[in-house]
């Protein structure tokens, strides 16, 4: 349970500087679309070292640590440039 949550943490703090990315670009663009998915080999790459695998049940919390990330880094954009 213990690597789950590291790999969680690490996915999270990973699309963090993503989601400040993608804040900033416009919507659809080349830039928009590589900053959601230039994380994505990361995150495999994390599974497969930490031994966790790719089971079903892991997805849920991914996905959610995924978009968290991503979600919390482009608040972070708006707050801190005072953008809407």
């Amino acid at each position: 349970m213990s690597v789950v949550i590291a790999v969680v943490a690490a996915v999270f703090l990973l699309n963090l500087p993503f989601g400040f990315w993608r804040a900033g670009v416009r919507k659809f663009s080349l830039a928009w679309f590589l900053s959601i998915h230039v994380p994505i080999p990361f995150i495999v790459g994390l599974r497969m070292l930490s031994g966790m695998g790719f089971h079903l049940s892991t997805f849920p919390v991914m996905i959610g640590a995924y978009l968290a990330g991503q979600y919390t880094g482009g608040a972070i954009r708006r707050r801190r440039l005072g953008t809407t």
